[in-house]
């Protein structure tokens, strides 16, 4: 059981760090476009003012999110030594946290992105599961 929750938190900090750390990344090499762009996201979150998000970086944080997703959900599976339980509960933590993530930002973007996003933590961290081969 300690393996297990060991492996979740595991899973959803490696979740984390992919996303901060990618999103770092992609505003250091893009500051015009990225940067900016987020930049101007954070500000209208924090303030509640209105603000057009563009869809090409909706859909780099759907590539984003999904690779992120596949392999927090591999990551947990191979430290609980198993990709059952450890990735379906993972991706209801990621799901869990990303619906409070919505409430924060519905207004600014698209449902089809809030929704598509959503929609994929739970399989795709169950499908990185299934890429640890059991032992």
């Amino acid at each position: 059981m300690i393996r297990l929750i060991i492996a979740i938190v595991i899973g959803f900090t490696v979740w984390t760090i992919i996303w901060l750390g990618s999103e770092q990344m992609l505003s250091n090499f893009s500051p015009g476009w990225w940067g900016e762009h987020q930049t101007a996201f954070e500000k209208a979150t924090i303030n509640r003012t209105p603000f057009t998000v563009e869809t090409s970086i909706l859909l780099v944080n759907l590539f984003r999110g999904a690779v992120t997703t596949i392999i927090s959900g591999f990551i947990a599976a191979l430290i609980a030594g198993e990709r059952k339980r450890s990735t379906l509960v993972l991706g209801i933590l990621l799901l869990a946290f990303g619906l409070f993530v919505v409430a924060m930002t519905w207004s600014m973007i698209p449902l089809w992105y809030h929704v598509l996003f959503s929609a994929m933590l739970i399989p795709l961290t169950m499908l990185g599961g299934r890429l640890r081969r059991e032992a």
